[in-house]
């Protein structure tokens, strides 16, 4: 016989399932994360923050806004209509501003520390190892260093202090005290009158870094004042305009190229850059292949004529690459005589290349250069330029080129041509019979 309860569930399981559903709401409910809510943490975060005096208790009130942040991010908050005016409220973005304030306060709060003192100290000795220091400025370095240290021993109780004035000395001085800092203990809590004081210490002698005169300080004047580069004009020819051309003059008649290199590489002036370069290509100084390589790098027909002068061979892989080509031919002129002066034999085939180039004043630069190099394999190309060419500017420096090279079978080539009809051509190979 049936019991009517069979049909269904039981009752009493009825009403754990509906007590469990009642639960789940109400939880729901209690938990459930509001502009509300969140402003309510916010305040009593920002209470907690006020009366924070330790690094643990900010460390607690990090985490809280850690947290109020993520479920700022998770909630579902009513959001401003958008048929509102632009000026209507909107309580995320409120929450968000008041969060990071909080965060912002929270920073100001912290520390300071030990490790911001060892950071402040390594940037000062970046500084003093990088900048160029004028003599004044450099003393300035040293007793901005020597203070410094002063106090950090005295705070520390420890010996600090330079062995030497030596920019280099200053730095491992420095060094020195960085490792002092940060091996001390110091602690945030415990220790903030030490740190404060040695930060202090520390940004006035950035500020005293800062304060102290740089080579660049200077103007260019001073600057060549101070290297002796006007030493050499005599008192009553400093008033000659401009002086600094005087006192290149000087410099180029006691063969001096340093000080020319050093007005060179410190002028911003055409007129100055012009005539020193000038001076130059008549020194010719290997002193200056470095600097005129740079610059002859430019493709610079100026530097480049320096370059054949100073003969350096370290210059012809750069100057191959300008005859190249049909391009600019004053440049390809001026780089074909530079090789030919220079001499490598490494040259002599891309300048008999040249022979053939659609310019006649290319072509007659790069028989002249074969001359200048003197290597008897350019005869063969050079007797074909003196029986072919159609330019008989060409066919004469092919001649003169043959007499430079000067063997007897150069000679001979060129001699052949004693009778020709061009005068010009003629001239040069009579010199040959």
């Amino acid at each position: 016989m049936s019991n009517g309860d069979e049909d269904g569930p039981p009752a009493d399981a009825d009403d754990a399932e509906n007590g469990a559903d009642a639960d789940s709401e109400e939880t729901a409910v209690e938990t459930a994360v509001t502009v509300e809510s969140l402003d309510e943490r916010l305040t009593e975060a920002g209470n907690t923050l006020e009366a924070a005096e330790t690094e643990p208790i900010l460390d607690e009130v990090e985490a809280d806004l850690d947290d109020i942040e993520a479920d700022l991010k998770a909630a579902d908050l009513p959001e401003p209509d958008e048929d509102d005016e632009e000026d209507a409220e909107d309580p995320r973005a409120e929450l968000e501003d008041r969060l990071a304030d909080l965060r912002d306060q929270l920073e100001d709060k912290r520390g300071p520390y030990a490790e911001d003192v060892v950071a402040v100290i390594e940037e000062a000795e970046t500084t003093i190892t990088d900048t160029r220091w004028t003599d004044d400025g450099e003393a300035s370095v040293v007793a901005a260093v020597e203070t410094f240290l002063d106090a950090v021993s005295d705070h520390l109780e420890a010996d600090v202090s330079v062995d030497g004035e030596d920019l280099d000395d200053l730095a491992g001085a420095l060094d020195e005290a960085a490792d002092a800092v940060e091996n001390a203990g110091l602690n945030p809590d415990d220790d903030t009158e030490t740190i404060t004081e040695l930060l202090e210490a520390a940004e006035t002698l950035t500020d005293d870094l800062e304060a102290a005169e740089e080579w660049d300080d200077l103007s260019v004047r001073q600057q060549l004042d101070a290297q002796g580069f006007y030493d050499v004009v005599e008192s009553e020819n400093r008033k000659d305009f401009p002086i600094e051309w005087t006192a290149v003059k000087v410099h180029e008649k006691l063969g001096n190229p340093e000080p020319i290199l050093l007005g060179l590489e410190t002028f911003d002036s055409d007129f100055m850059e012009e005539n020193i370069l000038d001076s130059l290509v008549r020194m010719a100084p290997e002193e200056a292949f470095e600097q005129i390589h740079g610059r002859a790098q430019k493709r610079d027909k100026k530097p480049v004529e320096i370059l054949g002068k100073i003969g350096d061979e370290r210059a012809t892989d750069t100057l191959h690459e300008f005859i190249e080509g049909d391009g600019d031919p004053a440049l390809q002129k001026v780089t074909l005589r530079a090789l030919g002066e220079i001499g490598s034999e490494e040259s002599t085939q891309p300048v008999a290349d040249r022979l053939a180039a659609d310019n006649p004043e290319v072509r007659s630069a790069a028989a002249r250069a074969l001359g200048l190099l003197g290597d008897t394999r350019a005869i063969d190309p050079l007797a074909d330029v003196l029986a072919e060419d159609d330019a008989d500017e060409v066919r004469a420096s092919a001649a003169w080129a043959l007499n430079q090279i000067g063997t007897e079978r150069a000679l001979d080539v060129a001699a052949e041509y004693a009778d020709d009809q061009s005068f010009i051509v003629q001239a040069e190979a009579e010199k040959a019979v």
